[in-house]
């Protein structure tokens, strides 16, 4: 059975899965968790990140606000379900990430710069106060998710290049840095290959550490008739060289099949951005934007998402 590396989190939400559903992730009964409703002055609150914190939850949230400008916003939480969003505008951009790495907490989000979107670093120890580092990458990129440690005495970060638009092309790369400051060894990890990923992917939560490689949640972008449609794939990395893919599942693992999905501001979106991970008992919960409006949870066990990408490998067909 795989196995998590890391920490027990005993109150992470959670939800069985429904009696005779057969696949590997399924939704919270209790969906949509947050609404432009948690805080004046929003529009959509959606593709957000969270992370454990004093016994509690602690998150960075994206929300559009009424004059649609994208902002990010704190918020905490006792169960990870129920939040409270703060006013305070930490920073402008878009699509956060959140990890803890040696008891800081480091955001990286879709920053806005004059020349397109740069990957922006910043660091925390309360949430409350926030130094910025320097702009990982310039220009243009998105999605850019580190790993919750260093990996041979390095920080890494996965990223995808892009235009200043929105980008009808995309594959997932990764960079180190010795300091948080430069940035380089940049490796290719995978590009699109099935069709419901093939026009883009890009990293989702922060990878999760198992026996088995780096649980690595994303999402693939499908070009149809109707426009775009986001889902969410899995696949496992090589725990000391990440850049090499181990096992990737060749079908979906959550699509746009809810209201709250397929009806938003943006039509046929799920966009995982965060996933908490219990040591203890394998359980995952999954944050993910719905339809660029809401935010959504589902779940999954590490045995069973880990078995399941093996059981559907893309690498395998080769």
């Amino acid at each position: 059975m795989a196995r998590i590396i890391g920490s027990s989190i005993p109150n992470l939400p959670w939800e069985e899965k429904p009696e005779n559903f057969r696949y590997p992730v399924w939704r919270y009964s209790g969906n949509p968790i947050i609404t432009r409703d948690n805080l004046y002055g929003a529009n959509s609150i959606f593709n957000s990140a969270v992370v454990p914190f004093k016994g509690g939850f602690a998150g960075v949230f994206r929300v559009d606000n009424i004059s649609r400008d994208h902002t990010l916003v704190v918020g905490f939480s006792d169960d990870a379900i129920n939040w409270k969003l703060e006013e305070k505008v930490i920073f402008k951009g878009f699509d956060p990430r959140v990890c803890e790495i040696d008891g800081k907490y480091y955001l990286s989000w879709v920053n806005l710069r004059p020349k397109g979107t740069t990957i922006g670093l910043a660091v925390t120890t309360d949430f409350m106060e926030w130094e910025q580092l320097e702009d990982a990458c310039y220009p243009v990129a998105r999605n850019g998710v580190l790993f919750p440690r260093k990996i041979g005495d390095e920080y890494v970060l996965l990223i995808r290049p892009c235009d200043k638009g929105h980008t009808p092309y995309g594959d997932i790369f990764l960079s180190h840095s010795k300091d948080l400051t430069y940035w380089g060894k940049h490796r290719f990890v995978m590009s699109p290959v099935k069709n419901w990923e093939s026009t883009k992917v890009g990293a989702g939560p922060t990878p999760i550490e198992t026996d088995e490689g780096w649980l690595m949640f994303y999402h693939g972008v499908l070009t149809s008739c109707n426009g775009f449609t986001y889902s969410m794939g899995a696949a496992i990395l090589d725990l000391e060289k990440p850049w090499i893919v181990k096992h990737r599942a060749d079908c979906f693992l959550l699509s746009p099949q809810e209201i709250y999905e397929y009806v938003g501001d943006v039509p046929n979106v799920v966009f995982p951005c965060a996933a908490l991970a219990d040591s203890d008992t394998g359980r995952i919960a999954i944050y993910y934007g719905g339809a660029d409006t809401v935010v959504a949870l589902a779940f999954t066990t590490v045995d069973e998402v880990v078995s399941f990408v093996k059981e559907h490998d893309l690498l395998g067909d080769k």
